[in-house]
């Protein structure tokens, strides 16, 4: 039986930093992959000069559907949070928001982000998935898996118990360069090496879990949960 694979992401470009070659993997093995983005984003750098919020976030979002067509994503799904202000928003709010999708998809497995991310708005995604998925009777979710977002997970203080510790590691080589390529498509969130979230960045990124999984191009996650039958 094919998969059904919901990513959760905060915000635009997430997907493809934190999955986008294990996105590419799967769908084409022809498993249906969708993703659900609660930010339009931009909403941050408002405060810029010569900056139309409305015209920055239409630009981004169809940079994000010009990348979900390139890893394979069957459907994109747009809520509009308010981009880096999670807590002000009540936590039901954004569970509500992922069960509405987790129901009309119906998963059996999710990627979203890492739990202790320096990025608030990851924090709260990851608790908010995991409540909205609780292993109810009738829950499709069999697994559910964390990554990680190069300038976030990595740009805490690490400690013990924030520190993102992979457990499980997929060889991506075959899509690595898919990655790259949709990556690519958000013009407009794209930095420059040394930036991790360059195309630089994440290869550097992907070879280094490589090292760890004795793989060229990796990337890497967490196992959160997994329930057998």
């Amino acid at each position: 039986m094919k998969n059904k694979i919901l990513i959760i992401a905060a915000h635009p470009d997430d997907e493809v930093l934190g999955c986008g070659g294990t996105i590419a993997k799967y769908a084409k093995a022809g498993d249906k992959v969708y993703c659900l983005i609660l930010n339009k984003g931009k909403e941050a750098r408002s405060g810029k000069k010569k900056f139309s919020i409305r015209k920055e976030q239409s630009i981004l979002q169809e940079e994000a559907e010009r990348s979900a067509k390139i890893l394979g994503i069957a459907e994109m799904f747009f809520e509009n949070f308010p981009d880096q202000k999670y807590d002000a928003v009540p936590l039901l709010n954004i569970i509500k928001a992922i069960e509405k999708i987790k129901e009309e998809i119906k998963p059996n497995i999710i990627f979203t982000h890492y739990a202790e991310d320096l990025n608030l708005d990851h924090r709260i995604t990851f608790q908010a998935v995991l409540t909205a998925c609780r292993p109810l009777k009738q829950e499709t979710v069999k697994r559910i898996y964390s990554f990680e977002i190069p300038s976030s997970s990595e740009w805490g203080i690490p400690k013990r118990k924030n520190y993102f510790v992979p457990n499980v590691f997929e060889d991506i080589l075959d899509t690595f360069p898919v990655k790259v390529k949709a990556l690519e498509s958000y013009k407009s969130e794209l930095r420059e090496y040394p930036h991790p979230r360059s195309a630089k960045g994440i290869e550097i990124v992907a070879r280094r879990w490589g090292l760890v999984a004795g793989k060229k191009f990796v990337e890497a996650f967490e196992l959160v949960r997994e329930i057998k039958n």
